[in-house]
């Protein structure tokens, strides 16, 4: 951090954090966490939680995490807890709920909470430990006072032989000692994942600002100067987007572990990939898409972010109808950057967006659910989706991405090209990026104020936002002058060109057997009447294995019947399936052949591409 940068940081941050100012009259509570055998996925955690004059303290531990709306229990890893004086007195200690703790202390002595954390889910919001590296969330990790005063939280990372650094987004403690950070509270404790083992750091500087991209599991196939070099130019477009930059140091998490993923922070993020998915032009845009996602949020969602996000209640579910505005908006960025930043091609944009609209086309509970639902109900819907989910819900990423797209378009039609989803964007986070968000009413409020013209879109919002409504694409399609393949023309085939016939059932095939994982709605499968589950024996009496599947529905035509045989909880049903035409799911999306000079101008200005 540049001393320009440090004044006017410690300036800003006392003008508008009091809070945490006083927090630092509180004694923070300091944690040690360990690796003695990192190969058996344990880490040990010891804290140091002060005094608070009070016979008993309560302890939390969060259910779950931000970025991800699911309740996780995270408590359940936990082992050996125990509680003891620094003298080295046991004190009693007692469960009092899934996630809550409370300790009988002396009154004046601070308190020593052991416990150690089984840590081997390979996922961006969880723990992984193992003889190579440590992934720790916040989440996960650290129980606290319950009463969420905003105190210090102290980490210092004990590395096991052969680890040579960890790396966090968190500033250094005080002391200045190796592999120890200081978090202002809570909330920043838990938004500021740690990396410990040997990781590759690749740095670079965006308006005097650093940035690291981290890799854990770099072993040659991943290329880090480049990849390092790639993300530097995405930076580069959402700096200019945003036109300021909200944090003093960035760290990208790159965890090369074969997963995938990505979650946000407020100075950092998480994301895993293949060491393969350099190596594919297709694979690469994809990570380079991911990350410019979860970087937009250090923005959209981190400080500009819907009113219910913050300040958190880690203990219960925390429901808003603006995921839609949080992960859609990041979705349409993500990859609309990285074209501006020069990474894709035209071409390989516009196959980007027609993939979200084709998702959205082709999901039959986008007449079932509205986008706002799908929102709101995303800790019991989105985070726990079964067989019949497709049939009902709808995904408020791809959705959200799709009306962002509508809502660009419609803002530089309305505005005659001179107001965009960039200026929705940097006005809402003028207004609402401080210590309160916004609620869904002063969103669509900034979105009529950023557009400048006086025509009223409630009537638009509330088609797109709580109605299962199609899409209109026409008027984002005349302005930029594109086309939307929707499907090819069925012709009846000839006998020369004979069309297999569909079913449209998703079988699942174990040990050479058929069993039904999904019937969507509106397919052959649906109407004949499968069921989830059903065991797929025989088609007009011959045996089907799962190997031979493919090869007999082949055997069928379009509008051809046949019996086929299930078992369904034991019982033996003949079921009388009419072969339909699969649809063809192309919902292409593209650049006219013939565009008039201003379409092809507006296209231009949209992508980035002006001169």
């Amino acid at each position: 951090m540049t001393v320009r940068h440090l004044v006017f940081f410690s300036l800003v941050w006392a003008i508008t954090n009091p809070p945490v100012v006083r927090a630092q009259s509180l004694e923070p509570i300091s944690y040690t966490l360990r690796f003695p055998e990192p190969h058996s996925h344990y880490m040990e955690v010891e804290a140091l939680i002060p005094s608070t004059g009070q016979p008993t303290i309560d302890l939390m531990m969060p259910v779950w995490t931000p970025g991800s709306y699911f309740v996780r229990e995270f408590a359940r890893n936990l082992e050996n807890i125990t509680a003891r004086t620094l003298s080295g007195s046991e004190l009693i200690i007692e469960n009092t709920s899934k996630n809550r703790w409370v300790v009988e202390t002396s009154e004046t002595e601070p308190i020593i909470l052991s416990y150690r954390v089984y840590s081997r889910e390979m996922s961006v919001r969880t723990n992984w430990v193992d003889s190579d590296f440590a992934l720790v969330n916040g989440a996960p990790t650290f129980i606290t006072i319950a009463d969420l005063k905003p105190r210090p939280h102290d980490v210092t990372v004990e590395l096991p032989p052969g680890w040579n650094r960890s790396v966090t987004a968190l500033p250094p403690t005080p002391s200045g000692q190796p592999n120890s950070y200081r978090a202002v509270d809570f909330d920043t404790l838990v938004d500021s994942p740690i990396v410990a083992g040997n990781p590759d750091i690749y740095e670079f500087t965006v308006d005097e600002t650093p940035h690291l991209l981290v890799n854990v599991g770099d072993d040659g196939l991943w290329d880090g100067t480049r990849s390092a070099g790639d993300v530097e130019l995405i930076v580069r477009q959402q700096h200019e987007l945003w036109g300021s930059i909200p944090y003093d140091r960035y760290v990208i998490l790159n965890l090369i572990t074969e997963s995938g993923g990505g979650l946000e922070h407020k100075d950092s993020t998480v994301v895993m990939t293949s060491r393969w998915q350099m190596l594919d032009r297709q694979n690469y845009l994809n990570w380079l898409t991911l990350v410019s996602h979860e970087i937009f949020h250090a923005w959209n969602v981190k400080r500009l972010r819907p009113i219910e996000l913050g300040p958190f209640n880690y203990e219960q579910e925390v429901h808003t109808k603006s995921l839609w505005a949080v992960e859609g908006l990041a979705v349409y960025y993500g990859a609309l950057l990285v074209h501006r930043a020069g990474l894709s091609s035209r071409d390989e944009y516009f196959a980007s967006l027609s993939n979200e609209i084709r998702r959205l086309q082709t999901t039959p509970g986008r007449q079932v659910q509205t986008l706002a639902q799908a929102s709101y109900n995303a800790w019991i819907k989105f985070y726990r989706p079964n067989e019949n989910s497709r049939n009902t819900t709808v995904n408020y990423y791809t959705k959200g991405a799709v009306v962002s797209f509508l809502l660009d378009a419609k803002m530089r039609r309305m505005s005659g090209g001179t107001r965009t989803l960039d200026d929705v964007m940097r006005l809402a986070y003028g207004r609402y990026s401080g210590a309160h968000g916004y609620t869904p009413e002063q969103l669509r409020v900034t979105i009529q104020d950023a557009l400048g013209v006086d025509v009223n879109l409630n009537a638009w919002f509330d088609q797109v936002l709580d109605s299962v409504d199609e899409l209109d694409y026409s008027e984002a399609l005349d302005w930029f002058g594109l086309n939307l393949t929707m499907s090819e023309s069925v012709d009846t085939p000839t006998d020369e060109e004979r069309i297999p016939g569909w079913i449209g059932l998703t079988p699942r095939m174990s040990d050479d057997d058929l069993f039904v994982t999904q019937v969507t709605r509106g397919t052959p499968g649906f109407d004949a009447g499968f069921n989830v589950g059903d065991e797929i024996l025989a088609i007009d009496g011959y045996r089907v294995r799962a190997s031979s599947w493919d090869s007999r529905l082949e055997q069928y035509g379009i509008g051809e019947e046949a019996s086929v045989l299930v078992a369904r909880r034991g019982r033996l049903l003949p079921l009388r399936v009419v072969f339909g035409k699969k649809p063809d799911a192309l919902w292409k999306l593209e650049p006219r052949t013939v565009q008039t000079n201003s379409q092809s101008y507006r296209v231009d200005s949209w992508l980035g591409e002006q001169p």
